[in-house]
């Protein structure tokens, strides 16, 4: 697995988000909301999921936690969260 800085862990994600959003942006996405601000909806949040997973390596996303994500951020912390226990970001970086 490769290790990454936060930052790019960060920016990557955001970019994912708006490749796949229904409603696309150009501008910042931090702190955007999934469906009320960029269109997501149940498919398309399922494909993000699916494609951060592949792009990080991550364990598929537990229920749970999945009902809890609405934002960008929420999704970056998420995933930031799980490489942190996976060990896969740059030491330091956080």
């Amino acid at each position: 697995m490769e290790e990454r800085s936060e930052a790019e862990v960060r920016a990557t994600i955001r970019d994912f988000v708006k490749a796949l959003a229904p409603a696309p942006r150009t501008d910042d996405v931090t702190g955007a909301h999934l469906v009320d601000d960029l269109g997501y909806h149940s498919l398309g949040l399922v494909e993000l999921a699916f494609a951060l997973e592949d792009a990080f390596d991550l364990p598929p996303i537990d229920e749970q936690s999945a009902s809890s994500i609405r934002t960008v951020t929420d999704i970056e912390d998420y995933c930031v969260g799980q490489l942190v226990e996976l060990d896969a970001l740059v030491p330091g970086s956080r």
